[in-house]
């Protein structure tokens, strides 16, 4: 087999087990979601989003980007010296820790600001107290997941991330059961704690020697990953400050509602739609770090990610594109019909978000940190405005057309960076590839509003079945998929 057959395998390798395991967390999320919109409504998953964005924020602050760094560390050195690689585990566990502890502090002194900032008025002080737990075992997590992900231990990350999410639905139908929004905080604090439990049981049998390690040793060993998670930190902290200013500005100018409304369609987009972006998170960083000074090999196996992420999420994407009001009524509820203007530009966003995510692993892969974080802070900055634009002259679905431009747009940026920094350039056959997807998906969308159920339905359903065989064909010719379907089918017989 040729190594660029055998790299294509590998992709798609990691990328069917992170989706068979998406498939089941899809599936509960399915179930948690449908729960949320009867038991809680839009109010209450308004309140879940702004909640947990707020905590998303305090946490991307005070880890200092050590699950990015981490990660980056460990996947260079584990097959190379594994007593340096023992230590950094070490490291980064008393790190996450001390971060942990931080950010918790944080959320209890900030608790009442944090009140008037996110609902206009102190009620929640006592409720962002008792989140300052969630944040503290939020952070004991990423930890724990950076290490699988380093040492590249997919099947126990894919694990541990399943039966984080069960747990999530048993804590949440109870607790919003009987007591409705106010079972809100107290679900959050136990989906946090339960998923750290199964992050710590699937990773503390690796490398548990553990070395005698002084504050010398840690500020030594540590100041590398700091470093460079740090700036990485402020970079993804841009990301997450420019969602939560947005779901600020919906809840002063359209209220609470309108915020459960907008984050039950990113819900759809990042948790079903997004099967790729987790595969491409958990192994293609640490993958592409191990090999990041090696510029043809590097290269090649961008260019392989980005070609396998638009095959695989065509279909998906015309898909949801043809069923988009049947699929609000079975996750949510007739209620949330709203959603479904921002809901069908956000996943035509996807198809460029997976392109521009391949090559800006490139920069925190190189570790060109400070061109990372200009990049992300610019384009974060550009979002805010678009996504309030949006909103203001188009409400949701204005929200959800801006955030298709701003991917286009982000993806124009981060291939003239590429190509001038990295002299990094796609192939023609991904150019080929990507010219039939657009085809496929845009093609899809202005199906929909054909007002004949029929002729809709009709050209809907040519178009799944041929964009499915147009994928499998180009997936086939690179990894030979049918022939393996075929032998793992004669062998179970």
């Amino acid at each position: 087999m040729n190594n660029d057959k055998k790299s294509y395998r590998n992709i798609l390798k990691a990328t069917s087990l992170f989706s068979g395991v998406q498939i089941l967390s899809v599936l509960i999320s399915i179930a948690k979601s449908k729960l949320a919109a009867i038991l809680i409504g839009p109010t209450g998953m308004g309140i879940v989003g702004v909640l947990n964005s707020t905590l998303n924020v305090i946490t991307g602050f005070s880890q200092l980007g050590l699950d990015v760094s981490a990660v980056k560390e460990i996947s260079a050195f584990k097959d190379k010296d594994e007593s340096k690689t023992i230590k950094l585990i070490n490291v980064l566990k008393r790190l996450c820790w001390i971060t942990g502890l931080l950010g918790a502090i944080i959320t209890f002194v900030l608790s009442s600001w944090l009140s008037e900032l996110v609902f206009n008025n102190s009620i929640h002080t006592i409720s962002f107290m008792l989140l300052s737990l969630a944040v503290l075992f939020n952070q004991l997590t990423v930890g724990n997941l950076a290490i699988l992900q380093g040492l590249r231990r997919l099947k126990k990350l894919a694990k541990a991330s399943l039966w984080g999410s069960f747990c999530s639905l048993i804590v949440i139908v109870p607790l919003y059961y009987y007591y409705g929004i106010d079972g809100i905080v107290p679900a959050i604090i136990l989906i946090a704690f339960f998923t750290y439990i199964f992050s710590w049981l699937y990773s503390r049998k690796e490398y548990i020697k553990q070395p005698k390690l002084t504050l010398e040793d840690t500020i030594h060993e540590g100041k590398s990953m700091v470093r460079l998670g740090f700036v990485l930190s402020l970079g993804s902290l841009a990301t997450i400050v420019s969602i939560y200013a947005t779901q600020i500005f919906i809840t002063n100018k359209g209220g609470i509602e309108e915020v459960g409304f907008y984050n039950a369609a990113f819900i759809i987009i990042n948790a079903y739609v997004g099967v790729i972006f987790t595969a491409m998170s958990k192994d293609y960083f640490p993958r592409l770090s191990s090999i990041v000074n090696e510029p043809t090999k590097m290269l090649n196996v961008v260019n392989q990610q980005a070609y396998v992420a638009i095959l695989l999420l065509t279909p998906i994407i015309v898909i949801f594109l043809a069923f988009i009001p049947t699929i609000i009524s079975i996750l949510f509820t007739k209620e949330f019909m709203p959603i479904i203007g921002v809901l069908t530009f956000g996943i035509l966003a996807t198809l460029f978000k997976a392109i521009s995510w391949s090559m800006g692993y490139i920069l925190v892969a190189k570790g060109d940190s400070k061109l990372y974080l200009i990049t992300e802070v610019t384009f974060s900055f550009l979002l805010i405005l678009m996504s309030v634009f949006g909103y203001v002259y188009g409400g949701l679905t204005g929200v959800g057309v801006s955030y298709l431009v701003y991917y286009v747009m982000y993806l124009i940026g981060v291939k003239i960076i590429a190509k001038s920094k990295y002299e990094f350039k796609f192939e023609t056959k991904f150019y080929k590839a990507l010219l039939v997807c657009i085809v496929f998906c845009f093609g899809a969308f202005l199906i929909t509003y054909i007002n004949n159920m029929y002729l809709k339905y009709g050209l809907l359903f040519v178009f799944i079945i041929t964009s499915s065989i147009f994928s499998i064909n180009r997936l086939d010719k690179e990894t030979d998929l049918v022939k393996e379907l075929k032998k793992r089918i004669t062998k179970r017989k």
